[in-house]
């Protein structure tokens, strides 16, 4: 009983006990409140938001099926354009292979092309070196047996003139004379 008597007193010493007023503890008012809007909706507006509520969750239903249909409908596309996209990219990278193996094929063929003509090119300043050398050889030769033979032209013009007199010079000239006549009626 005392415990009865307690809650009475304390309740003395509430000041809002026993009179109306908001209370604004939502932990403790929220589940009420919920309850009594729930009731009056329910109880005034059964057969208008019944209709209200079914119209609305069909539209709703309606647009949500609309928009998976026209999801499906873009991922379908999505999906054609995704394989013709792969086609594409396959094809793309089987030519570019192909242009890669004919490069590399290309290259080493000109690579090679290369290395021939500069062999030939090569081969050829050799042999015009060595045909130049030759002919300078041969020039330098020629020049030498032309002034080794001056020499013995003069040499000999030298030494004839110092010994010939005339009557040997008028001797030689005959025996040449008859020698070229001996000649002639051989060849005739």
């Amino acid at each position: 009983m005392k415990n009865v008597t307690d809650s009475f007193v304390s309740l003395g010493y509430w000041p809002s006990a026993g009179s109306f007023g908001f209370n604004i503890d939502i932990l403790a008012t929220n589940p009420i409140n919920l309850s009594v809007v729930l009731g009056v909706l329910i109880f005034f507006g059964k057969g208008v938001c019944a209709s209200c509520l079914s119209d609305l969750l069909d539209n709703r239903k309606q647009r949500i099926l609309n928009t998976i249909r026209n999801s499906e409908e873009l991922c379908e596309g999505a999906i054609e354009q995704l394989e013709k996209a792969r086609a594409r990219l396959q094809k793309v990278e089987m030519e570019a292979d192909q242009f890669r193996v004919n490069g590399y094929s290309e290259i080493e063929r000109e690579k090679w092309n290369l290395i021939n003509s500069t062999y030939k090119t090569l081969e050829q300043l050799e042999n015009y070196k060595n045909e130049t050398i030759h002919f300078e050889q041969q020039r330098a030769i020629n020049q030498v047996r032309q002034r080794v033979f001056q020499q013995a032209l003069q040499g000999a013009l030298g030494t004839l003139n110092s010994c010939l007199n005339n009557e040997l010079h008028l001797r030689t000239i005959s025996a040449n004379i008859g020698m070229f006549g001996a000649m002639k009626e051989i060849t005739d």
